[in-house]
C-alpha cells in the first residue's frame, strides 16, 4: 500500500511525520499548483467548488507517482465536503485511474472513525505504543508548523530586514520537507520556533493588522487564496488567520462536547446564534474579535458555490456597517485573474492606510 493524501494548509507535515514514524509507504502531491487545479477541472463537474477540484487533482498527481490508496476526511452537514470522498472516487473510475479510497468520517460516530484509523494501521509493523508515539508526533508538527506560520506572519509588519520572516518560513518548509525522519522533522521545527526568538523586530512600528478569514480550506492553502497573506507580508502587513488544520484538529476533539470555538461563537452570538453550516460562526465571530483587537480590517476569502461563507457575507456586511470595521469579501475560482485580485487588495490596504491617517472616514 502506497498512501497519499490532499493538500490542506499545513496538514501535509504532519501526515509526512505520521507516515514516516510507521514506516508506511506514501507519495505526497505537489503544493497545489496550476497542473493540480486543471487536472481537478477536467474531471470535475463545472459547478462543483475549487477545494473539490483541487483534492482531485492533487489525487491523480499521487496516483501518477505511484500511490494506489487516498486517505480523506469526509464530515456530515450543509458543506459538500461530507460528500466528496464518494463523489471523487466515482470521478476517478470514470477517468481511468484506480485507488481505493480510507474515508475517516469524523461525524459518523466513533466506531466510523477508529474503523479507518486501524485500517491504515494496519499496514504498520509498529507496536500499539510506537504508534500512539508517531501520532503524538504527527500532532506536535502540524502544531509546530501552523504555530511558526501564524508567528511569521503576524511578526512581518515588524521586521527590520524586509522579508525575512517570510525567507524563514520557506526555510521551514524546505528544510521538514526534505528529512524523512520524524524525530528530525519535530527538531527541525522546534529549531525553527525558537530561531524566531531572534529576528530582529521593531515594535516601535505601527502596521497594518488584518484577520484573513472565511472558507477553511481556502483560506489555509496559498495557491487557492491567490498566496493573499504572502502578498500582504511583502508590503509589511501583519495577518491572522484562527482557521488551521490544528484549530480544525482541537475543534473536531471538543465538539461533541460543545467545548469547541468557544471565543468565537461567544463573539458571533450578536449576529448568529447557531451554526448555519460549514465555519460560518467561525467567520462571524473571527471578524469581531479582530474588530475587538484593534485589527485595522478583515479579508474574507471563499469559493465560489460555498453556502456557508455566502450567509456570513451579508452577515459581514452588517458588522462592517454597524461597527465602521472594513471587510474586502474576495470570492475565487478557477477563473479569477491574479491581477484583479491583487489589485482589489492592494486597493484595500491604501484604503485602510488613508482611514488611518484620517483621510476619509
Amino acid at each position: 500500500m502506497t498512501v497519499t493524501v490532499p493538500h490542506y494548509g499545513n496538514s501535509f507535515i504532519g501526515l509526512k511525520v505520521l507516515f514516516d514514524a510507521l514506516g508506511i509507504n506514501y507519495v505526497i502531491p505537489p503544493r497545489s499548483n496550476q497542473t493540480a487545479l486543471d487536472l481537478g477541472v477536467l474531471h470535475s463537474p463545472e459547478e462543483i467548488c475549487n477545494p473539490f477540484k483541487l483534492m482531485l487533482g492533487n489525487y491523480i498527481q499521487s496516483i501518477e507517482r505511484g500511490a494506489d490508496t487516498i486517505i480523506i476526511i469526509a464530515t456530515n452537514g450543509p458543506c459538500r465536503f461530507g460528500e466528496y470522498a464518494s463523489l471523487q472516487q466515482r470521478l476517478l473510475k470514470k477517468a481511468g485511474y484506480s485507488a481505493q479510497f480510507i474515508i475517516l468520517n469524523t461525524q459518523s460516530g466513533k466506531k466510523a472513525l477508529f474503523e479507518g484509523i486501524k485500517k491504515i494501521g494496519s499496514h504498520s509493523s509498529c507496536s500499539t505504543f510506537q504508534k500512539m508515539k508517531a501520532l503524538l508526533l504527527a500532532i506536535t508538527a502540524i502544531s509546530l508548523m501552523d504555530r511558526i506560520e501564524i508567528k511569521l506572519r503576524y511578526c512581518s509588519g515588524y521586521e527590520k530586514n524586509k522579508g525575512e520572516c517570510k525567507r524563514l518560513l520557506q526555510s521551514c518548509y524546505e528544510a521538514v520537507v526534505q528529512t524523512n525522519s520524524a524525530k528530525d522533522a519535530v527538531k527541525i521545527l522546534k529549531s525553527f520556533k525558537h530561531s524566531i526568538k531572534s529576528l530582529p523586530l521593531d515594535y516601535n512600528k505601527k502596521p497594518l493588522k488584518i484577520a484573513i478569514i472565511g472558507e477553511i480550506y481556502t483560506i489555509s492553502d496559498p495557491f487557492s487564496s491567490n498566496h493573499i497573506e504572502d502578498q500582504l507580508m511583502d508590503i509589511g502587513i501583519s495577518t491572522t488567520r484562527s482557521l488551521t488544520p490544528t484549530w480544525w484538529l482541537k475543534d473536531s476533539v471538543l465538539k461533541p462536547f460543545k467545548l469547541n470555538s468557544l471565543s468565537m461563537h461567544r463573539a458571533a452570538k450578536e449576529y448568529i446564534y447557531t451554526c448555519a453550516g460549514g465555519y460560518t460562526r467561525e467567520t462571524v465571530g473571527k471578524a469581531l474579535l479582530a474588530f475587538k483587537k484593534g485589527y485595522d480590517g478583515a479579508i474574507q476569502v471563499f469559493p465560489v458555490g460555498c453556502t456557508p461563507e455566502v450567509i456570513a457575507k451579508p452577515i459581514l456586511e452588517k458588522i462592517s456597517s454597524d461597527k465602521s470595521f472594513p471587510i474586502l469579501t474576495l470570492i475565487v475560482d478557477e477563473m479569477t485573474g491574479e491581477e484583479g485580485f491583487i489589485t482589489r487588495v492592494e486597493a484595500f490596504t491604501d484604503m485602510l492606510e488613508r482611514r488611518r491617517e484620517k483621510c476619509i472616514i
